[in-house]
């Protein structure tokens, strides 16, 4: 069985369309595969309550326990390693893992970041967007990589700006793609493992 362990630092929404995408879909026998574990470094991540009604193992790496990015990545990787992942999907993660970290899990680990990548790479992604006055934004899945928000692109999906739109409410759209487009990647790049 390959394991999945799902990284997150909030509400899991796009955890909770992953793992809804594997009960449906029957990934246990699709692809030998099930979510194993969600990991967050907030005690108070909402996400946390919604896996373990799922029944899905979860756990917390509290980075503020840490002196340093690489004593809190080294911790967060002993746990995730307990669950021997095949994939380590980030959901929500708010944190800057170091290059160990991300060579640790090359080619397994994955990110979906609120734009069209490569543009606005980083935080704010949809006001610079309506800023730059652009007529599309979007979702990326890609694999991670040590420069931030870069790496092999494995999916997108397209939304219009409208007119008077908000960096909330062009969110609230591209979410949407995200919940569908993240379970989407994760099921090919399983199937390619077969």
């Amino acid at each position: 069985m390959k394991n999945i362990v799902i990284l997150i630092s909030g509400g899991g929404s796009n955890m909770a369309a992953i793992v809804n995408a594997a009960h449906r879909e029957q990934w246990a026998t699709r692809y030998q595969a099930r979510v194993a574990a969600v990991i967050s470094n907030q005690a108070a991540a909402g996400g946390l309550a919604v896996a373990q009604s799922h029944g899905i193992a979860t756990d917390t790496v509290d980075h503020k326990a840490y002196a340093s990015r690489e004593a809190f990545d080294a911790a967060l990787r002993d746990r995730i390693d307990h669950y021997a992942p095949s994939l380590v999907v980030l959901a929500g993660f708010m944190r800057i893992l170091t290059p160990a970290f991300v060579q640790h899990y090359a080619g397994r680990l994955l990110n979906i970041h609120p734009s069209l990548l490569p543009a606005f790479p980083g935080l704010h992604t949809h006001q610079r967007a309506i800023d730059a006055g652009c007529q599309f934004a979007g979702a990326t899945v890609h694999q991670v990589t040590a420069e931030l928000d870069h790496g092999p692109i494995l999916a997108q999906a397209v939304v219009p700006v409208l007119a008077g739109d908000t960096a909330d409410t062009l969110a609230a759209r591209v979410l949407t793609q995200e919940h569908l487009i993240y379970p989407r990647a994760i099921a090919a790049l399983l199937s390619e493992k077969l």
